[in-house]
C-alpha cells in the first residue's frame, strides 16, 4: 500500500498525556469528516478543525511507495539513536490509511507508535498509544485506548456520557476559535465540575512550534 503524507516533522508533543515529549509527527492527508476545504466546511461534520491536511506538499510530505519508504524518512526526521523514538500518527484521519505493514515496519524500527484520531474507524490493535478526540455528530466506534480529548465547547456531546468509555485519561482542550478566552474558561470551568477531567492546552502553540 502506498500512503499520502500531507507533511513529517520532528517536534515535541504539544498537548494531551504525552506533552512535552519528542516526536517525529506523521500527517496524514485526507479525513473522513471534512474535505479540509473551506468551501465545505459549513456543511462538514467537523467544522473547527485548524489543520492543512489536503495535499501531499507540505514539507516532508509526498507519495511514499510502500511502508518501508514512509519509515525510511521517518528515522532520518529522528536522527541517529533508537532510543526512545516516538512517532504520532495524525490527520486529517490517520486510520483512512493506516495497515499492519506501516505499524510492523515501526515497531522494527523502534519506535513507540501512537495515533491522534477522531474515533470513526477502529483504531489498529496494535498501537502503543491510541488518542480519540470525538466531534459531535460523528459516529464514535473506537470507545477505548489511552487518551480520550474532548475539544470544548463542543454541542452534542456529554462529558458525562464520555466518562463511560474505556480510556486511562480524559482531557479537555478548549476550542481555539475567536472565542478563545471564553473557551478557556469553559474547560477550566469543566475539570473543577467533573474532576476526572484534566486541562491540556496546545503548548506548541504558546512555545511557537509546529
Amino acid at each position: 500500500m502506498s500512503y499520502a503524507v500531507k507533511e513529517m516533522f520532528l517536534t515535541l508533543q504539544g498537548e494531551g498525556a504525552n506533552a512535552g515529549a519528542r516526536a517525529v509527527f506523521i500527517r496524514f492527508a485526507g479525513c473522513n469528516l471534512w474535505s479540509g476545504r473551506e468551501a465545505d466546511r459549513a456543511s462538514a461534520t467537523c467544522r473547527f478543525c485548524d489543520t492543512d491536511f489536503v495535499g501531499v506538499d507540505g514539507v516532508g510530505g509526498g507519495r511514499f511507495a510502500d511502508a518501508t519508504a514512509l519509515v525510511a524518512a521517518a528515522e532520518r526526521h529522528w536522527g541517529d539513536g533508537r532510543e526512545a523514538r516516538f512517532v504520532v500518527l495524525t490527520g486529517g484521519e490517520p486510520m483512512l490509511q493506516i495497515d499492519d505493514a506501516l505499524i510492523d515496519a515501526l515497531h522494527a524500527s523502534g519506535f513507540r507508535v501512537a495515533i491522534e484520531s477522531n474515533g470513526t474507524l477502529p483504531a489498529h490493535p496494535r498501537l502503543d498509544w491510541v488518542c480519540i478526540s470525538p466531534k459531535a455528530g460523528s459516529r464514535v466506534v473506537q470507545r477505548a485506548g489511552d487518551e480520550l480529548k474532548l475539544v470544548w465547547p463542543q454541542a452534542g456531546l456529554d462529558p458525562g456520557e464520555l466518562e463511560t468509555w474505556r480510556f486511562r485519561h480524559h482531557l479537555v482542550q478548549p476550542l481555539d476559535d475567536a472565542r478563545a478566552d471564553a473557551n478557556r474558561d469553559a474547560a477550566m470551568a469543566l475539570v473543577m465540575e467533573r474532576p476526572r477531567w484534566r486541562l491540556s492546552l496546545q503548548t506548541h502553540k504558546l512555545l511557537g512550534l509546529r
